[in-house]
């Protein structure tokens, strides 16, 4: 199974934990009208809320037994993930003389294949990690 399998494994039972967990400290409160006035109502949050407050708030994260932690690559991380990147580093100096182009403009044109992120799933003491 690729790390990127076990990341979104993983994911999806620890969202599904979360789901059946039934404890209301973890819900995000939401404002609703009712017949006699505004009141907050807890609901769950999305997927996607749910990665972000696993990033962002270490005793939800520490709650869930899951830490999420994202960081930007370097260009040099980069290249390095890319075949070739000796030939792809003298291809791009020579572009700079030429066109004025540098290794990060390179990159970021080509993001769409190198990724640009890498991130660091720790969930019952096993660490993967995965680029985006």
């Amino acid at each position: 199974m690729s790390n990127q399998e076990q990341y979104n494994q993983i994911i999806e039972e620890a969202y599904e934990n979360y789901l059946n967990g039934g404890d209301i400290k973890w819900l995000k409160q939401v404002e609703v009208d009712t017949p006699i006035g505004k009141t907050n109502i807890p609901i769950p949050y999305s997927k996607e809320e749910f990665i972000n407050k696993c990033k962002t708030d270490e005793e939800f994260s520490g709650n869930r037994g899951l830490k999420i932690e994202e960081r930007s690559l370097t260009e040099e991380e980069r290249l390095n993930l890319v075949p070739n990147s000796k030939a792809i580093i003298e291809d791009v100096n020579s572009f700079v003389n030429f066109e004025q182009k540098t290794v990060k403009n390179y990159l970021d044109e080509l993001s769409e294949y190198i990724p640009t992120k890498l991130i660091t799933i720790t969930h019952k003491d096993k660490k993967i990690e995965v680029y985006e």
